[in-house]
């Protein structure tokens, strides 16, 4: 650290210190935004199946189609559960398609509408 001989001196350092540390508040701002975007329930579940695409080698865009509507099932039956009612039937089956939908999109896609 530098000596500071006069209030000169002492205001830039201030100034650069001041400015520093707006830098730093705004750097973990962004990494907190981050951090909330990913844990997004959507954003984890897309993560998972980009891992499994990668780990199991799923390549194409079949497989991929086929694990997003599972997934898209596992969350009706979790939503909604068994039901004898209609209404189940058509809220569950909406619930499916959203999950679907929002799993296959690829994730560059979901990045660029929150912003």
């Amino acid at each position: 650290m530098e000596a500071i001989y006069n209030i000169d001196q002492l205001n830039r350092k201030i100034e650069e210190l001041e400015i520093r540390q707006d830098k730093e508040w705004s750097d973990i701002k962004d990494e907190i935004d981050e951090i909330k975007n990913n844990l997004k329930p959507i954003n984890l579940i897309r993560n998972t199946v980009e891992e499994i695409n990668e780990t199991v080698g799923f390549k194409s865009h079949i497989a991929q189609s086929a694990i997003s509507i599972g997934i898209g099932y596992l969350a009706k039956r979790f939503i909604v559960g068994k039901g004898d009612s209609m209404f189940k039937g058509i809220l569950g089956s909406i619930v499916q398609l959203i999950v679907t939908n929002l799993v296959s999109k690829p994730h560059h896609e979901s990045e660029e509408e929150d912003s």
